[in-house]
């Protein structure tokens, strides 16, 4: 192990070999066929399997869906809007930072419960927040120039995919027969900004090989889907693709961990892989879930070993907060690593900072993969 990590540069080339012979075999499906929609993490048959599943009164996911009506009860809704975002690195925050990340979440939070319910009041106020920032947004300042000139692709690859998987369920998904009501302005708007954070900010991320990148590559993805964008989208996949073997080692040892010296960080690697790898997924590959045999489970046996302090250091413990994508990371892999760590808190809310949509226990526990 201690080999590896201070490897030679014969060692570095085998495995850039890897990394460039998976990415030739990987995602050609934007050649072969169009999007599936709605398939940012929930499709129609998953939100009708879980739908069937309340309307039949199953306790499981009734006491899960129970943590989206309570996030919703406690959550002010939004009547105004940031044009400037001012965004600031570890742990910095401003009212406008706090703001887009909360209204992500709490978008499709809405948007879930619309799915579920059906009403109106719902529908009305996700729409009403997407178009907010839709078209109040201009641009994202810095509270320091000098130490957070790049923070503005991170904060924007984690807010906006909170944004984009709710607007695919109001765009594309139905209950009994009706739509959202979203009109067809409004989304032309929603694609405007879009367009705007890609190209201003997710695009001029740097390269950190790190959670940065794996954000970055999980949001191009998801962004990509929604914009019917065969090119963003395999952009984001060949970043995720990239980062992952370089992020989390062969023997699943993940750096991140030591280096941060806390436990969410290397978290966000996980989680950003493990929603790319799903959306891979649900548009018919799998391979980001299978990359280097199945390096990424490996990746979350190695979180495991930090909850259980086991790893080199120890900055995880048995109280610490599960990130949401442990839940369909287990679904896919069911390892008993992963069934140990959901265990622990099965991700039922958000994720910590509103770095990730949550609610996964709602929308992926025991929802078989054929409805996902």
């Amino acid at each position: 192990m201690k080999i590896f990590r201070s490897q030679s540069s014969k060692a570095a080339m085998v495995v850039c070999l890897i990394v460039v012979v998976s990415l030739l075999k990987m995602s050609a499906f934007a050649q072969q066929k169009a999007f599936v929609h709605p398939a940012i993490l929930n499709t129609k048959a998953s939100l009708d399997f879980i739908n069937k599943q309340l309307k039949n009164k199953d306790s499981a996911r009734t006491a899960a869906y129970q943590k989206v009506e309570e996030f919703i009860g406690r959550v002010e809704c939004p009547t105004s809007f940031f044009a400037t975002v001012v965004v600031g690195s570890n742990g910095a925050t401003s009212p406008s930072k706090s703001q887009i990340r909360r209204d992500a979440e709490l978008v499709y939070a809405l948007t879930l419960a619309w799915a579920h319910t059906g009403k109106e009041e719902y529908a009305q106020k996700a729409i009403g927040i997407i178009n907010g920032w839709a078209y109040t947004f201009k641009d994202y300042d810095l509270l320091n120039a000098a130490t957070n000139q790049r923070q503005p692709g991170l904060e924007a690859s984690w807010t906006t995919p909170g944004f984009v998987a709710a607007a695919e369920i109001l765009r594309y998904y139905k209950v009994d027969g009706k739509g959202s009501g979203w009109k067809e302005a409004d989304i032309a708007q929603f694609k405007t900004y879009l367009h705007t954070v890609v190209e201003n900010y997710i695009n001029k991320m740097p390269v950190y090989n790190n959670n940065w990148n794996a954000s970055q590559g999980y949001a191009k993805m998801a962004i990509g889907i929604f914009m019917d964008s065969t090119a963003l989208y395999q952009e984001g996949y060949e970043t995720a693709a990239k980062f992952l073997p370089i992020v989390i080692e062969p023997d699943g040892h993940i750096s991140e961990y030591c280096h941060r010296k806390d436990c969410v960080h290397f978290q966000y690697s996980l989680n950003a892989f493990t929603y790319a790898a799903e959306l891979a997924r649900l548009q018919g590959d799998n391979s980001l879930w299978l990359l280097n045999d199945q390096l990424l489970s490996r990746g979350y046996d190695y979180m495991r070993k930090a909850f259980d302090s086991n790893a080199e250091c120890t900055y995880c413990t048995a109280n610490s907060s599960v990130f949401p994508g442990t839940e369909i990371a287990y679904r896919y892999y069911k390892t008993g690593n992963l069934a140990y760590l959901r265990a622990l808190r099965p991700p039922q809310g958000t994720s910590q900072g509103y770095i990730f949509i949550g609610f996964t226990t709602y929308t992926h526990a025991n929802v078989p993969e054929r409805n996902q």
